[in-house]
């Protein structure tokens, strides 16, 4: 018997959000987190917005906003997707950028396995999100 074949995948393409306030996501993920927009859509016929955003010009993040989106049920060990992360130079500076702005951070910690920083803090919806130092 032979083994099956390999799906040629090629990398990840983006993810997709749902936030419950567009403009203040959008602010969030633009202004705070610096990602930068290539194309922004409203669709009228679901009363939804989707805005598409890089990070150093590569395609990563689709928000989008829907009317009244069910709550996240818990954070963030619900099964699904655990958090996001963001690679880094310095956390610490990271952090504080962050606290410029008004976002809480959890306190820095050390990956046991790696050695490396990170801290993680949540978009305006509750989504975790994580900075990890490279």
């Amino acid at each position: 018997m032979t083994a099956p074949a390999k799906l040629p995948l090629l990398g990840v393409h983006h993810l997709a959000i749902i936030c419950t306030d567009y403009a203040r996501s959008k602010r969030f993920y633009t202004e705070v987190l610096g990602l930068e927009i290539l194309a922004e859509t409203y669709h009228a016929e679901r009363q939804s917005y989707k805005l598409d955003l890089a990070l150093n010009g590569q395609y990563l993040i689709e928000l989008f906003s829907f009317p009244s989106p069910p709550p996240r049920l818990s954070r963030p060990e619900a099964a699904g997707l655990r958090h996001l992360a963001f690679a880094v130079a310095d956390v610490a500076a990271a952090a504080q950028h962050l606290a410029s702005h008004g976002v809480a951070c959890e306190p820095l910690r050390v990956d046991a396995l790696t050695g490396r920083r990170f801290t993680f803090f949540s978009d305006p919806d509750g989504l975790p999100l994580e900075f990890y130092e490279v």
